[in-house]
C-alpha cells in the first residue's frame, strides 16, 4: 500500500518515486518547487502521516547586478545585502555577483547556471536574445526572476522592480522647461544606448520638451556609452562650437566631469543642469550651486521591495503584478534637500 501510495503521489506532482521518498521522510536533495509540488499532492490526496515542513533551510537568492564603477549599482548591492542582514541568516542566503554589461554572453550563462541552485534570480540585464533564453530556461526550471531597474519586456519574468524610467525623463523635461525663461540649447548625454532605462529618459525628456517648450532647442544626444572620457571630449566639442547653451541633461553617470567642463567654458552660473542618482559627487555639486537638481531612483526601495516580492512569491506562490506590485517612487533633490 506505501508503494502504490508514493507511486500515486509521484505521479500526481509529476515527479519520481524516489523523490517523493526524499521529501517524505526529509532525506534531502530536492528543490524547493519541486518539494512544494510533492507537498500540495500529498496533502490533496489527504496522505494519513505528518508531513514534514515545506522549507527548512534559508532561500537562495541571487542577485546580479552591473559591473560597472557607477555608484547606483554600489549602493544597491549594499542595500540589499543591508536587507538581507536585517532578515537573518535562517530566512534567506544572499549571493552577489557582478558582471559588466559589455558582456551578455557571460550574464547569460551565468543565469543558467544559477537556475540549477538557486531558489530565485534578481537580475540587472539589458535586452539581449541571450538573456531571453536564459530566463526562459529559469521558468522551465521553476526559478522565479525578478528583472530589477531596467525592464525586459516580455521576458519570463515574475515581474520588474524599478521606477517608471519614461516618467522620470518627463519629469526632467518639465522641471528643464519651467526653468528656462529664454530661448536657447539644451544637451543631452545619455548613458548606453543598449539599457532601456537611458533611451526612455531620453524619450520623456524629448518629448515634453518639444511638445510644450517650443523656445527650447534640442542637440542630438550625445553617447557617453558610460565612459567618463568619452562624455568629457563628446561635450568639449558641443560647448566650443556655437550657439546659446541654456541647459544639460545628464542620464547617466559623468556628472563631475560635465561640471568640469561647464567651470572651463564659465557656464556653472548660466545653465540648468539636471541628471539623476543622490550620491557624494551630486551632493557637492547641488552644495555649490553648479547642479539645479537630481531625480534619485531610491535604491533602498528597489532592494526592499524585490526581496519581499520573492520571499512572498517563494513562501505562498504569491504571484505579483508585472509593473505595479514593483512600482518604486523616485525622488527629487535641490540644494534645498538633499542633505
Amino acid at each position: 500500500m506505501k508503494k502504490l501510495t508514493l507511486e500515486g503521489l509521484a505521479k500526481t506532482a509529476g515527479v519520481g518515486v524516489a523523490t517523493v521518498d526524499r521529501v517524505l521522510n526529509e532525506r534531502g536533495g530536492v528543490s524547493p518547487a519541486t518539494t512544494r509540488k510533492v507537498l500540495e499532492a500529498a496533502r490533496a490526496a489527504g496522505l494519513n502521516r505528518i508531513l514534514p515542513e515545506e522549507h527548512r533551510h534559508p532561500w537562495q537568492l541571487e542577485v546580479v547586478l552591473s559591473g560597472n564603477d557607477s555608484f547606483f549599482f554600489k549602493q544597491l548591492a549594499q542595500d540589499f545585502s543591508d536587507v538581507a542582514s536585517g532578515l537573518g541568516y535562517r530566512r534567506l542566503t544572499l549571493h552577489r555577483t557582478f558582471i559588466p554589461e559589455s558582456r551578455p554572453d557571460k550574464l547569460a550563462a551565468h543565469i543558467v547556471a544559477c537556475s540549477s541552485k538557486r531558489d530565485g534570480l534578481i537580475v540587472f540585464a539589458h535586452e539581449y536574445s541571450a538573456i531571453y533564453d536564459a530566463l526562459a530556461l529559469c521558468k522551465q526550471r521553476g526559478v522565479p526572476v525578478i528583472t530589477i531597474v531596467s525592464d525586459l519586456p516580455g521576458a519570463e519574468r515574475l515581474c520588474h522592480v524599478g521606477i517608471n524610467q519614461l516618467q522620470a525623463g518627463r519629469t526632467a523635461g518639465l522641471l528643464m522647461g519651467k526653468m528656462l525663461h529664454t530661448a536657447g540649447e539644451v544637451i543631452m548625454i545619455s548613458g548606453r544606448f543598449d539599457y532601456t532605462a537611458h533611451r526612455l529618459r531620453i524619450q520623456g525628456f524629448r518629448d515634453v520638451l518639444q511638445q510644450d517648450f517650443p523656445h527650447i532647442g534640442l542637440r542630438e544626444v550625445l553617447a557617453g556609452q558610460e565612459q567618463r572620457d568619452t562624455i568629457s571630449k563628446l561635450l568639449e566639442k558641443q560647448l566650443s562650437q556655437a550657439g546659446h547653451i541654456t541647459g544639460i541633461y545628464n542620464t547617466g553617470l559623468g556628472n563631475r566631469e560635465i561640471s568640469e567642463a561647464l567651470a572651463r567654458h564659465r557656464m556653472l552660473d548660466k545653465s540648468v543642469f539636471i541628471t539623476h542618482e543622490l550620491y557624494r559627487s551630486t551632493r557637492e555639486l547641488l552644495a555649490k550651486k553648479t547642479l539645479s537638481l537630481t531625480i534619485d531612483q531610491n535604491t533602498r526601495q528597489h532592494a526592499q521591495l524585490a526581496t519581499d516580492i520573492m520571499l512572498r512569491h517563494l513562501d505562498s506562490g504569491d504571484t505579483p503584478e508585472t509593473y505595479a506590485s514593483g512600482k518604486v517612487e523616485f525622488m527629487l533633490f535641490t540644494g534645498e534637500n538633499y542633505a
